[in-house]
């Protein structure tokens, strides 16, 4: 063979190496032994494990036991043809619970015994149809706490100086009353004015803001006072590149992620929190009030080792009022749906116990705005 061609050869393998590891969606192949071939970036993502160490190893080590992706290879090698499954579950406790997927089996015919697997995430989607509901949500507490500034403050005005009038003339027995009148008057009035940030329809001031000194800022508020006692780690990507967003409202994110992570762990010695930053192509979402679609690759994750979130508040998490603390008012998650919300991005629960994660995804910042768009 010439030397010419077998550059021609390199350069085309090389080449669709380079295709492959484009793909957003997990692409391995499996040879006739079951062990892994070769996999792709997006599948080492996806099973939180390198290519070459995949390599090394059987794909039935890295999905559950008995999963319904060993019997579609079996049967593309057994039938030679190529099988679709959907809506398979191939969560672990490596890559987290719930990764829903679509399957695409093939048999590679240039290899015998060699199947080609693909996964389609199904929680793309899934994400979309949630981060819709948060927007809904986030829209009913804006008009809830515009009705209660408006037919709660005022009246509750007049009933708190009607009790300071009466508490001049009034006994000690009954200023103990008067008091516990204006206490319970000025509680409700704290509730309505924490209401009245979801009322705030101005657009937002965005900028390029650096993810890692925004959580830096947090971390150092967080081991000053509510996480003191608790280990908090960080596994950030150096090379990420800005968010556009306002730098406040992300500080504001972050504090009630980490505030809820720190108050979620029940033993404080052994307590850990993990703030993680990665680059994950692939995702795209209208933004809001707009017909463009923007690009979401940042991926800001707070993950905890506390007990988790039940099963049953899941669905809930991000709706207002909805909490698991006995003293808590339920709004913090909410907020935390409608900033993201606000800024064209999701945010998203994987929970399992000793292993909860909060995910942020947000939009790259450009000289002209959030990169890439694209018109739907």
């Amino acid at each position: 063979m010439s030397k010419a061609n077998v550059q021609r050869m390199n350069m085309s393998a090389s080449g669709a190496e380079a295709v492959l590891n484009a793909l957003p969606h997990p692409v391995l192949t499996v040879g006739p032994d079951g062990h892994v071939v070769d996999a792709n970036v997006a599948a080492e993502a996806f099973f939180a494990v390198g290519a070459p160490v995949m390599r090394r190893h059987k794909i039935k080590e890295f999905v559950p036991f008995g999963s319904p992706l060993l019997a579609l290879i079996e049967q593309v090698r057994t039938r030679g043809s190529a099988v679709n499954e959907y809506r398979v579950d191939l969560g672990t406790p490596r890559t987290g619970s719930e990764r829903v997927v679509d399957i695409l089996v093939a048999p590679m015919i240039e290899r015998a015994g060699e199947v080609l697997v693909v996964l389609q995430e199904r929680t793309m989607a899934d994400k979309i149809d949630r981060q819709l509901t948060h927007r809904g949500a986030a829209r009913t507490v804006t008009a809830l706490a515009a009705m209660l500034a408006h037919e709660i403050k005022n009246p509750l005005s007049g009933i708190r100086g009607a009790a300071q009038l009466l508490e001049q003339s009034a006994d000690e027995d009954d200023r103990t009353l008067t008091r516990l009148i204006c206490d319970e008057a000025d509680r409700i009035v704290k509730l309505v004015d924490r209401m009245e940030i979801f009322s705030d329809e101005r657009p937002i001031e965005r900028e390029a803001v650096n993810i890692h000194a925004v959580l830096e800022h947090v971390k150092r508020i967080a081991i000053s006072g509510f996480a003191r006692y608790i280990r908090i780690n960080e596994e950030y990507d150096p090379s990420l590149p800005p968010v556009y967003a306002n730098r406040d409202q992300l500080v504001q994110v972050f504090l009630n992620l980490i505030k809820n992570a720190a108050e979620a762990i029940d033993d404080a010695a052994e307590g850990e929190i993990v703030l993680t930053t990665a680059f994950r192509p692939g995702v795209r979402l209208t933004a809001p009030g707009t017909t463009t679609r923007v690009s979401l690759p940042l991926e800001f994750c707070v993950r905890d080792n506390g007990p988790g979130v039940p099963e049953d508040l899941m669905p809930h998490l991000f709706d207002p009022f909805v909490t698991t603390k006995t003293s808590g008012s339920g709004l913090g998650l909410a907020m935390v749906a409608k900033i993201v919300g606000d800024h064209g991005g999701i945010v998203e629960c994987d929970s399992q116990p000793r292993r909860t994660t909060f995910r942020v995804l947000m939009p790259i910042y450009s000289e002209a705005g959030p990169e890439p768009a694209e018109k739907s």
